[in-house]
C-alpha cells in the first residue's frame, strides 16, 4: 500500500466519498471525546457540592472546558499535529518512527518517550470502555433507581460481548458507527440549545478571562478541578492516531462543522441548567432531557460509548502491530479481519489483556464516579509525550529554530503539564491504576527491546562472518558438502554473519543446496513501503544470494508474496522446490551475563508468547524446516 495525497488529506475522493469520510471520522475519531459530556461537568462540580454551587464556579468551569477544547483539540491536534504525518500516518509511534528515521534510532530520550506514550495509550484503552459504558448505563438510574446495583453487571456483559466479536471484524457493523455518532452529537447539541436559555449568563464562559479568574480565586481546589476539566478532551489523541484511516481534511471538517459546535452547545447548556437549578449538578447531562426522552437518550448514549470503546480497541490493535514491527514487542499473532482494509486487524493477546483489564476496573471501582478519579493520568501523559515529540518534529523535520519551536509549543507544554500535575493528585484515589498499568507495559517493552539488542550483539560477536564462510565453502575439496537440487532460504537478523541454522544444517545433514538465499526482513521507520522498494537482491557467489525484504511498520509482513516479486527482478525459483530454514531459540538463563535476573525471566516469558516466524511471515508450513539452537542469556 502506498500513500497518496488523497490518503493524507482526504482530497480527491469526490464529493460523495469526502462526505463518507467525514461521517466515518465522526464515528471512529470522535467517538471517545463525544462521550465526555456524560461525566466531565459532573466530576468538575463535585468538589463544590458540599457548600453548594455558585455562579462564578459554574461559569469559570464551563469557560475552562470551552478553552481547553479550543487550545488542546483545535489548535494542537486539528490545526497542527494533523499536519505532522509520517507518510499519511499519525499517532505517537508513527511520529516516533519518523523522528528515529531523521535523528537515528540511538536517541534514548526519543526511545523512552515512545515507550511511555505507547504504554499510556494501552492503559487508556482499558479505562475508556469501562468508564464510558458505565456512565451511559447509569442514566437508567434516573428512570428506575433499582437499576443502580445492576450497572456493573450490565457493563461487564456489554464488554464481554464487544471483545468477543473482535475476532469477526467490525467491517459489517462499522458502516453504522458514523450515522449513530452523528445522531448522538445532534442529540447533545439539541440538549444544549434547549437549556442555554435557562440562564443566559452562561455565555460569559466564552470569555477566557473567566477561566483565568476562576483558577486564581479557587486556590488549591482549582488544581484539583483541573483534573476533572481535562476529561473534556479525553480521546483527543484519536484525532492524530486515526489520521491514516480518514485523512486530514475529513477529520478537520468533522470537527469544525459538527463535533466542536455540538460539544460547546452541550457544555453551555449543562452550565445554564446548573445555574438555574443547582440541584442538577448531581447529573447535569441526563437531567437536560425530559422524562419521555430519557430512555432513548440512554440507549443512544450506550451505543455511542460502545462505538467509542471500539475505536479505542482498534487503536490498541494498530498500536500493538506498530510496536511489534518497530521491535518493541515480540511477534504477536495478528489476524486480518477484512480482505480490503489492512487496518482491520485483530490481535488475540491484546484483546484478552484489554478484556481482563476492563472487567477488573468495572468490578473494582463499581461506578463511573469512582473510576473517573483514575481517568486522565494516562491521557495527559500521552499528550505531554506527543508535545515533546512534536517539538523535535518542528526542529528535525520542518527545520524550525529552537526559539521558534519553543515559542509555538512551550505554552501548550506548560498547560498540559499543569493538567498532568492536577491528575497526579488523584493517584491515591485510584489514579495509581493507569500509572501501574503503563509502568508494567513499559517495562515489558523495554525488556523485550533490551533483550533483543543483547541477542543481536551476542550473535554478531560469536557467528562467523558470512563472506569468510562463503569463501571457504566455495573452495573445492574432498570435504566439501554434497550439493543437492533446490533452493534453501535461511532467515537471519544479522545479514553479514553466517546464520546458525545454516551451520547446523551443514553439521547434521552434510549437504548444501544448489541455491542458498540469506534472507533478512527489515522494518522501515515509515508506515508503508511500495513494492518498487520491497526487495533487494545481491549475488554473493555462484551458490549464495543475499535477499533483503523491506516492510513498513504498518505493512503486512508477507514474505511469500514478497518473494513472488523476485521473479520480476530476474531471480527465479520454484516455491515447491524451496525449503525455509528457521532457527528455534531455546533460551537458557545463566548468571552474570546479559540481562539482570528479573529481566531475564520477563524476556523468556515474552519469548514464549512470540508466534513462530513461519506464521508471522506467512511462510508455507510444508516447506519450513526448524532446527533448534541453545542460547545462554
Amino acid at each position: 500500500m502506498t500513500s497518496t495525497h488523497m490518503d493524507k488529506t482526504g482530497d480527491g475522493a469526490g464529493r460523495k466519498g469526502f462526505v463518507g469520510l467525514v461521517i466515518g471520522a465522526v464515528g471512529v475519531v470522535y467517538g471517545d471525546i463525544g462521550t465526555s459530556p456524560l461525566y466531565a461537568l459532573r466530576e468538575a462540580l463535585r468538589p463544590f457540592a458540599a457548600d453548594g454551587v455558585h455562579e462564578a464556579e459554574v461559569i469559570g468551569l464551563i469557560s475552562l472546558m470551552v478553552w481547553t477544547l479550543t487550545i488542546i483539540v483545535t489548535f494542537k491536534y486539528v490545526l497542527f499535529l494533523l499536519r505532522a504525518d509520517n507518510d499519511g500516518e499519525g499517532g505517537t509511534l508513527s511520529l516516533l518512527a519518523l523522528l528515529m528515521k531523521k535523528m537515528g534510532r540511538n536517541v534514548p530520550v526519543l526511545f523512552f518517550a515512545g515507550l511511555i506514550g505507547a504504554a499510556l495509550f494501552i492503559g487508556d484503552a482499558m479505562i475508556t470502555p469501562a468508564l464510558s459504558v458505565m456512565s451511559a448505563l447509569e442514566g437508567l438510574k434516573l428512570v428506575t433507581p433499582a437499576f443502580a446495583e445492576y450497572v456493573p453487571l450490565a457493563s461487564a456483559a456489554i464488554m464481554i460481548v464487544l471483545f468477543a466479536v473482535q475476532s469477526k471484524g467490525t467491517a459489517a457493523v462499522s458502516i453504522f458507527f458514523g450515522p449513530i455518532t452523528v445522531l448522538w452529537f445532534l442529540a447533545m447539541a439539541a440538549g444544549g440549545v434547549i437549556h442555554i436559555g435557562d440562564d443566559w449568563r452562561i455565555l460569559e464562559a466564552l470569555n477566557p478571562i473567566n477561566a483565568f479568574l476562576f483558577l486564581t480565586h479557587a486556590g488549591s481546589v482549582g488544581l484539583i478541578v483541573l483534573g476533572a476539566v481535562f476529561l473534556t478532551v479525553t480521546g483527543a489523541e484519536a484525532l492524530y492516531a486515526d489520521l491514516g484511516h480518514f485523512g486530514r481534511r475529513p477529520i478537520q471538517m468533522a470537527w469544525f462543522v459538527l463535533v466542536f459546535p455540538a460539544l460547546l452547545l452541550n457544555y453551555l447548556g449543562q452550565g445554564a441548567l446548573v445555574l438555574a437549578h443547582p440541584e442538577a449538578a448531581t447529573n447535569p447531562f441526563f437531567l437536560m432531557y425530559p422524562d419521555w426522552a430519557l430512555l432513548p437518550v440512554v440507549i443512544l448514549a450506550t451505543m455511542a460509548t460502545i462505538i467509542a470503546s471500539q475505536a479505542v480497541i482498534t487503536g490498541a490493535f494498530s498500536l500493538a502491530r506498530s510496536a511489534v514491527h518497530l521491535g518493541f514487542l515480540p511477534r504477536l499473532r495478528i489476524k486480518f479481519t477484512s480482505e480490503t482494509n489492512t487496518g482491520q486487524i485483530y490481535v488475540p493477546s491484546v484483546n484478552l489483556l484489554l478484556l481482563v483489564g476492563v472487567l477488573m476496573l468495572i468490578f473494582s471501582f463499581g461506578d463511573s464516579e469512582s473510576l473517573a478519579t483514575a481517568y486522565g493520568i494516562s491521557v495527559t501523559g500521552t499528550m505531554v509525550i506527543s508535545t515533546m515529540l512534536a517539538f523535535q518534529f518542528l526542529r528535525a523535520v520542518w527545520g524550525y529554530s529552537l526559539l521558534l519551536a519553543a515559542v509555538l509549543l512551550l505554552p501548550l507544554f506548560i498547560i498540559e503539564v499543569l493538567f498532568l500535575a492536577a491528575n497526579l493528585l488523584k493517584v491515591h484515589d485510584g489514579g495509581w491504576v493507569p500509572v501501574a498499568l503503563a509502568l508494567a507495559i513499559m517495562i515489558l517493552m523495554w525488556t523485550w527491546t533490551r533483550g533483543q539488542a543483547y541477542l543481536k550483539r551476542l550473535r554478531a560477536n560469536n557467528e562467523i562472518p558470512l563472506d569468510s564462510f562463503i569463501r571457504s565453502i566455495e573452495r573445492k575439496s574432498d570435504h566439501s558438502p554434497v550439493t543437492v537440487p533446490g533452493t534453501a532460504v535461511f532467515l537471519t537478523s544479522v545479514p553479514d554473519r553466517t546464520p546458525n541454522v545454516l551451520l547446523h544444517n551443514l553439521k547434521h545433514n552434510h549437504v548444501l543446496h544448489e541455491q542458498n538465499v540469506i534472507l533478512t526482513v527489515w522494518t522501515e521507520d515509515e508506515p508503508y513501503v511500495p513494492d518498487s522498494r520491497r526487495i533487494k537482491i545481491s549475488q554473493l557467489s555462484p551458490r549464495f544470494v543475499r535477499l533483503d525484504i523491506t516492510f513498513g511498520f504498518m505493512d503486512d509482513p508477507d514474505v511469500t508474496r514478497a518473494l513472488a516479486l523476485c521473479r520480476e527482478s530476474g531471480f527465479k525459483f520454484e516455491i515447491m522446490r524451496t525449503s525455509f530454514y528457521l532457527g528455534r531459540r531455546n533460551l537458557v538463563r545463566t548468571p552474570n551475563t546479559g540481562l539482570p535476573a528479573w529481566q531475564e525471566r520477563i524476556f523468556m516469558a515474552l519469548e514464549g508468547l512470540a508466534i513462530d516466524p513461519s506464521d508471522y511471515f506467512n511462510l508455507p508450513s510444508n516447506r519450513v524446516v526448524e532446527l533448534g539452537e541453545q542460547i545462554a542469556i
